[in-house]
């Protein structure tokens, strides 16, 4: 019998413009990273950020429901002059967090 994944949640935000410099600036490190560096990098890390400080901002603890608001907002991003997509940048999001909370991403452990 399988089990359902147990949400993870995030500490209440204490500073959420300050979570979203750290954020932005390993985003961009990120994108910048995985294949080569483009200046539509700083712009997607940049959006990415500001959607994630806001739900920050209006008390959004719960890392599912940060995702999915990142993907649906930069749904509208125009990612013509990237490799990226907006599922990619919400799941390096997410992957970014788990690795700030010390939680293995693989096996959610």
């Amino acid at each position: 019998m399988t089990q359902a994944i147990p949400p993870i949640t995030l500490p209440t935000s204490e500073n959420p413009q300050l979570e979203g410099e750290w954020l932005q600036e390993r985003l961009l490190r990120w994108l910048d990273a995985e294949f080569i560096p483009e200046a539509i990098n700083q712009k997607i890390a940049q959006r990415a950020t500001q959607i994630f400080v806001r739900q920050r901002m209006e008390g959004e603890n719960d890392l599912g429901s940060l995702v999915i608001a990142i993907v649906t907002e930069m749904q509208a991003f125009d990612f013509s002059k990237s490799f990226y997509g907006e599922f990619a940048i919400a799941n390096a999001v997410s992957d970014l967090l788990l690795e700030s909370l010390g939680i293995e991403r693989c096996c959610g452990q």
